[in-house]
């Protein structure tokens, strides 16, 4: 699966699901303990491609569970969010159509389908496990406007 791409290709596959992580975290301003629930909730999504119906989702889970359980690694955060919010979620955005172009020229259509679908569901676990507005926990929006902007660019950009 992975000979058919080249280095730069496969990396670009493999760490934009981490990424799409940290820009949705980043889509809106949480508080900490927020961010760390979507964090775990954007872990989870991940998570679920090792059981994936799709050859291509399973290797990129496969390789990026490797590189995050590499004990050289600094161990990852259980939240991440972007310094620079804008830039970063235009640099996700950017990484998606250029995986999305990859794709579209390697990849069998169904896997490239699910590999888009996989992004989107780590993307909307992530936006949708933490309230953000309302006070001491109750009331506010599951989806923010912000995150479902996010969403729905990435949507765009992975079409």
């Amino acid at each position: 699966m992975r000979d058919q791409y080249t280095g730069a290709e496969w990396e670009l596959l493999v760490e934009l699901p981490r990424s799409v992580v940290i820009a949705a975290t980043s889509a809106e301003a949480d508080g900490p303990r927020r961010t760390v629930n979507e964090g775990i909730a954007g872990h989870a999504g991940i998570q679920a491609g090792e059981i994936d119906d799709s050859a291509l989702v399973r290797a990129v889970y496969a390789d990026l569970f490797l590189l995050e359980a590499d004990p050289d690694a600094d161990e990852l955060p259980a939240a991440e969010e972007f310094n620079n919010r804008a830039a970063g979620l235009a640099e996700v955005l950017d990484d998606a159509r250029r995986a999305a172009r990859v794709l579209a020229a390697k990849a069998e259509p169904a896997d490239a389908a699910a590999y888009r679908v996989w992004l989107h569901r780590i993307a909307g676990s992530v936006s949708e496990a933490a309230h953000s507005g309302g006070f001491l926990g109750l009331g506010g929006d599951r989806v923010t406007s912000a995150e479902q902007r996010f969403m729905d660019d990435l949507a765009r950009a992975l079409a």
